[in-house]
Order: C-alpha cells, then structure tokens, then sequence
C-alpha cells in the first residue's frame, strides 16, 4: 500500500494562503476612511485626535529608545562574570515584569516622581541650587520614564536570547585573535545576535505603541485622552472610538506589514550569502 502525503493542518502557515485578515481589515479601513471625508463629524473628530498622534508617536519613540538602552545593559549584566552584578539584573528583570504596566506608571507617576524630586531638592541644598517642586515635574516625562522602566525588563529578555544565540566557537575565534572583550561584542557577537533579536524587538515596539494609550490615566494628551474629551463633549461615543480606533490599527498594522518586509529583506540578503 502505497503511503499517502501527510494532509496540511488548517492554519499551519500555508505560504499561498491569500492574507484575507488583511482584506477585511482594510475594507474596515476603507470604509472608516471614507466616513471621515464624507461625514463632517468624523473629519471634526480625526482633526481633533490628531494633535495627540505627534504626541503618541513622541512618546512611543522616546520610551522605546530608552527601554532598548537599558534593556541591552540589562542583558548584559545579566551574563556578567560577577554574581552580584547578575542577581541584580535578574532581581530587576523578574520584578518589573511582574508588575503590570498601569500599575507601574501609577508609581512611577506618583510615588518615584516625587521621590526624585526629594532626592533632587536634598542634593540641591549641598550644591546650592534652587529647589523645585513636585508639580514641575512634567506628566509626560513620568509616563515616560514608565514605559521605558516597563519595557526594558521585556526587551532585555530579547537581548539575552539573541546574545545567547550565537555561537560560542565564534566568540572563542574572536579571543584567539587578541579582541578585547568590547571588540567581540561590538564585532562578532552583535551583529550576528541582531538577526534574532529583530523580529521580537519589532513586536515590542508595535506593543509599545498600543500601550503607550495607558499614559492617559495621567492625563497626558495623547490619541486616547484626547478621544475621551472629546467623547464626553459631543457625546458621540460610537463615532469618536471608531476613529480612535482607526488610528491605532493605521499604526500598528502598518508597523507590523514594514517589519515583515524588514524581516524578508533580510533574510533574502542572508540566503545570498
């Protein structure tokens, strides 16, 4: 009895599966769009959100920045050769990922904040400068000293991974040569570790931008806080969150469809190799 090819399994990542979600997500698109040109509500509403995009995108950049800084400091410390060094990182690490994200800039917003104010004001009386108060510390950079505390813990984990991924027999190349340890990382290690780290560095950066809503709670003037102003002024809940909702998905899905392409690029360049 002649053996039979083993069936496909549904949703087991067919190469000539038509991308249908992305079909009806721009018909949704579409029709949202053509709303917004049409209907003089929508168009008022999309004007209005708009002046928190550039704020968005600010704050998602200047957050994500940060957080991938850190992050790799992070990962580093965590393969230091001193257990101190190590047990700190992973103390920071487990901590922060256990807390969620609103929580954390409650505390940032209103706990660290004005502890570093403190702290500030304390220095300032040794070195003769003038104190300042809690209030002057601005909303916007305590979401986003948040957001980066938050996601560097996340990204770090990427960079471990990535670092971990390369091959020791390289590295051990690298140290017959006479590289010192910077120059392994910064010319071996590295630039192999980046083509794994890439992709989830990319997710994180798009969840970054949908979390990057929550510094609305402080009242920062991002896409979210000012959908809820308006909101509650024309009482078009129904209208104002569609188009909230529009920018959003604009953003992410349009991130996500540039780092696929990133991603193809790239590993074409690899196979030419």
């Amino acid at each position: 009895m002649s053996e039979q090819a083993p069936r496909p399994r549904p949703g087991s990542g067919n190469k000539q599966d038509f991308p249908w979600w992305l079909a009806a997500v721009l018909l949704i698109g579409g029709y949202l769009g053509w709303r917004v040109v049409a209907d003089d509500l929508y168009f008022n509403i999309l004007s209005t959100l708009m002046r928190g995009v550039q704020l968005t995108v600010v704050v998602t950049l200047v957050s994500f920045f940060l957080a991938s800084a850190l992050g790799l400091g992070l990962a580093m410390a965590a393969g230091s050769r001193w257990i101190v060094v190590r047990q700190t990182a992973r103390f920071y690490i487990e901590v922060v990922r256990g807390i969620p994200i609103i929580v954390l800039l409650l505390y940032v917003a209103f706990v660290l904040a004005p502890a570093l104010v403190e702290l500030r004001n304390w220095l300032g009386d040794h070195i003769g400068l003038d104190p300042i108060r809690t209030r002057n510390f601005p909303l916007l950079w305590r979401a986003i000293i948040a957001l980066m505390i938050a996601y560097s813990a996340f990204i770090s984990e990427v960079f471990r991974a990535g670092l971990q991924s390369v091959d020791p027999g390289q590295i051990e190349a690298a140290k017959a040569l006479g590289l010192s340890r910077w120059q392994r990382f910064r010319l071996v290690v590295f630039p192999q570790a980046i083509r794994t780290i890439l992709p989830p560095l990319g997710n994180d950066f798009v969840a970054l931008v949908k979390d990057s809503s929550l510094v609305s709670v402080l009242g920062v003037a991002d896409v979210t806080q000012l959908g809820k102003l308006t909101a509650v002024g024309n009482f078009r809940y129904f209208e104002t969150y569609n188009v909230v909702a529009l920018i959003y998905l604009t953003l992410t899905i349009g991130l996500s469809l540039a780092l696929r392409r990133l991603e193809k690029h790239l590993r074409r360049r690899e196979e030419r190799r």
